[in-house]
């Protein structure tokens, strides 16, 4: 809980110097690049944000990290403050923030759909045109296979769910049948 107030703070100062500078997709392409390398990198992370390890060590190997994603100027500065206020492990929940708040400022909002096999693009593209309707927003699909769906489609969007999946059917029939409704 605290980690994610602390990664929203921060993503909310990096969003408003980023729409400043006119550099939303960049910052946000930077840092996803950055939270894989950490991701693949986890001795890096955590020499870090170890305090084990001496200040111009941590720097230099930010630093050469810097480097690598070329990254540079504000984002670069940004991300030394993480390291030397040992918040750098939070990159991952700080682009999750930071893209929450790109995408309300452009009206977009990111549907997680869940299918029992991959649906054709036809079918995308009908879902998207459906989710953007229902939502009132431009929806972006973010598929998952899931067998345990058994047949239809299970989306959420927020906090809102839209279940059309055959298990979900079947759960409604197994309660009318169950309170002696069916019929």
């Amino acid at each position: 809980m605290i980690s994610t107030i602390i990664a929203k703070r921060y993503a909310k100062a990096l969003f408003f110097i980023a729409k400043e500078e006119g550099k939303l997709e960049s910052y946000n392409s930077k840092l996803q690049g950055l939270s894989a390398f950490l991701e693949k990198n986890p001795d890096v992370e955590a020499t870090l944000v170890s305090p084990v390890y001496p200040a111009d060590l941590k720097r230099s190997v930010l630093d050469e990290v810097i480097r690598a994603n070329g990254i540079t100027g504000v984002l670069a500065n940004f991300l030394g403050l993480l390291v030397e206020r040992r918040r750098i492990q939070h990159v991952k929940q700080i682009l999750d923030a930071f893209r929450e708040l790109m995408d309300e400022e452009m009206g977009v909002v990111r549907a997680v759909v869940r299918t029992p096999v991959p649906l054709p693009e036809d079918l995308r593209k009908k879902l998207t045109d459906v989710l953007t309707k229902a939502s009132g927003k431009q929806v972006m699909l973010q598929l998952q296979e899931d067998p345990g769906v058994i047949g239809g489609v299970v989306a959420h969007i927020g906090d809102t769910v839209w279940d059309g999946s055959i298990r979900s059917q079947l759960q409604g029939l197994k309660e009318s049948i169950v309170r002696g409704e069916l019929g």
